[in-house]
């Protein structure tokens, strides 16, 4: 999987908010809505009538329990790939009703996400505003006292009613939608900052949720299910996230406000999961994304796929034909080296809706490692060629990724030389910049590709480099059959290079490489001595290395890990703080 993926200033009421305090912002605010209703009959809370030029929204706890019944039936129709029936639900009364609204805005996010397109981004932005703006009518009123009350001491959470409670559950919700949604629609340094805020914003409300959580009495049941599967699941979003950044952004956040305990995140995921409310099949999904995509992705150890199993086993009972949970089976049987099972789930999940085409891409990317892995390098270009043609999320690591693998090709002919050629050429023109920053992966791709002119167009083992760069030689440990011939293309390309005569400025980069890649490829085999023999040799070109920098440290993180696993703890951190 992500991302993952932090508009303009006139769409947000509370815009001054982010820059100048909020005490004098909320206070002057809330005076001039206490003043136009002065001379309006108190009413309960739980009762309170807008009236202003907006549709009229109705508070009574029985529509309020409809709504929800009826958001829990659209999260049923759209996982099980009913999506037209899902839609019909959350239109009926999104103009009115916060989770029918939210249900639109997250449809449109979806589709903008999933698309890179400005008028689909366009329409998610308003669709997220409408939703904020009917959350923000639902929200508890306060008077000035109470606004400036609440800086100084504890708010009242007691006096909320159900609904008022859910609309800054709601609030919170598509104020981080909204944030995300900003940085794909722009990529200025502003932008990271108002994206920034927003998340920040959204972080200090659901922190609140989980104060209301703990300490009101809920009128009904079924609402305190409904609310605290959303506090879980955004809190327990926000810790995991969080917690996999650097330590010293970590540290920069805490400043801020922000906090991350990956622990506390898993609990608060998992808790939600086991709790059956409308974000019970988000925490699932959550769960399943972490363990099967971040663990394998950004990190060294295995993930949960024990209970990744168990949550699958009960969703797919209840989701039978939900794209989601089809591929994120396929993801679990991959990452338990079974290709050919990984294989089915995957083209199930591909086949199991065509509403939204681009969600195929997902399958794509998968299907290309498996093949890839199988040494299949035709079957792996064909979906490497369907990520080309129809996918926008990076165009520059697509069209390289495709060239990679048809250089793996035996035997190219004329005309698939002129593809490679094309693609090596026009993939640096797609670069983009996300946030104001430029993307690491895209621009190794666009050394990559000057180094396949530099070299004759010729490069060392690009698809099976690749392969290393993703992490997907984490598979090869539990596939010995698979992983067989993954090591007789290193060792074939790698005596090759020992042999010629030629010379190049660029010898001592393939070298590197070459070692680097037997190395963890023994490391994944448990052939411990024989890795450390490589990844040794590979560090000491650090001189020689031109231009793959990048080579020498990873040859120091396999090392690393070697002597972890082996209990040499002293040795294992001094090599993994070399690295830095």
């Amino acid at each position: 999987m992500v991302y993952v993926q932090f508009m303009a200033s006139e769409h947000f009421r509370f815009k001054r908010n982010h820059f100048m305090g909020f005490l004098f912002h909320d206070a002057i605010s809330n005076k001039l809505e206490l003043d136009s209703h002065l001379q309006k009959p108190q009413v309960e809370a739980s009762h309170y009538v807008i009236c202003d030029k907006s549709p009229r929204l109705s508070h009574n706890t029985i529509e309020f329990d409809k709504n929800l019944e009826e958001a829990e039936l659209a999260i049923y129709y759209f996982f099980n790939n009913k999506f037209d029936e899902a839609k019909s639900i959350v239109l009926s009364h999104a103009n009115t009703s916060m989770y029918h609204s939210m249900g639109q805005a997250v449809f449109s996010f979806l589709e903008a996400i999933l698309t890179f397109e400005r008028a689909h981004i366009l329409q998610a932005g308003d669709e997220l505003q409408s939703c904020l703006d009917i959350c923000q009518k639902y929200r508890r009123k306060n008077t000035i006292s109470e606004s400036i009350g609440k800086k100084i001491k504890r708010t009242a959470y007691y006096t909320l009613s159900d609904m008022e409670a859910h609309a800054e559950l709601c609030m919170a919700e598509a104020l981080l939608l909204k944030a995300l949604l900003i940085f794909a629609e722009d990529e200025s340094l502003t932008t990271l900052i108002k994206g920034g805020v927003k998340i920040r914003h959204c972080y200090n409300i659901y922190k609140e949720c989980t104060l209301t959580l703990s300490n009101r009495e809920w009128q009904s049941q079924i609402s305190k299910v409904h609310f605290e599967s959303g506090v879980r699941m955004g809190m327990g979003t926000f810790n995991l996230m969080i917690s996999l950044l650097p330590a010293s952004v970590i540290k920069l956040l805490q400043f801020i406000g922000f906090s991350g305990d990956r622990e506390a995140g898993l609990e608060d995921l998992n808790r939600g999961y086991q709790t059956p409310g409308l974000r019970q099949v988000l925490c699932a999904v959550t769960l399943l994304g972490y363990h099967l995509i971040v663990c394998y992705i950004l990190g060294h150890q295995e993930g949960d796929l024990v209970l990744c199993d168990d949550i699958l086993q009960t969703q797919l009972q209840k989701y039978p034909h939900g794209a989601w949970f089809l591929f994120f089976k396929g993801r679990l049987e991959f990452m338990r080296g079974n290709l050919g099972s990984a294989e089915y789930w995957y083209k199930m999940s591909w086949r199991s809706q065509n509403v939204w085409p681009q969600f195929h891409h997902l399958s794509f990317w998968e299907l290309l490692w498996i093949n890839c892995l199988k040494v299949d390098w035709r079957e792996a270009s064909l979906y490497a060629s369907y990520l080309v043609e129809s996918s926008k999320w990076s165009p520059t690591i697509y069209s390289y990724q495709k060239a990679a693998i048809m250089l793996m090709l035996p035997n190219l002919t004329h005309n698939e030389s002129q593809i490679i050629d094309t693609l090596m050429t026009t993939a640096p023109t797609y670069k983009q910049r996300i946030a104001g920053k430029s993307l690491p992966m895209e621009k190794f791709v666009c050394k990559k590709t000057e180094r396949y002119f530099c070299q004759g167009k010729w490069l060392c083992l690009p698809a099976v480099e690749l392969m290393y760069v993703w992490n997907t030689f984490k598979v090869l440990s539990k596939q010995h059959n698979v992983a067989d011939g993954i090591y007789q293309i290193i060792e074939r390309t790698f005596n090759q290079l020992k042999n010629t005569k030629t010379q190049c400025s660029y010898d001592a980069d393939n070298i590197a490489l070459c070692l680097l890649l037997r190395g963890a490829f023994y490391r994944q085999m448990k052939k411990n001595s024989l890795a450390i023999k490589d990844l040794k040799a590979c560090i000491a070109l650090k001189n020689a290395v031109k231009d793959d920098k990048y080579i020498i440290p990873f040859a120091n993180l396999e090392a690393g890990l070697i002597y972890a696993d082996e209990n040499q703890v002293d040795l294992a951190i001094n090599t993994l703080e070399e690295i830095k």
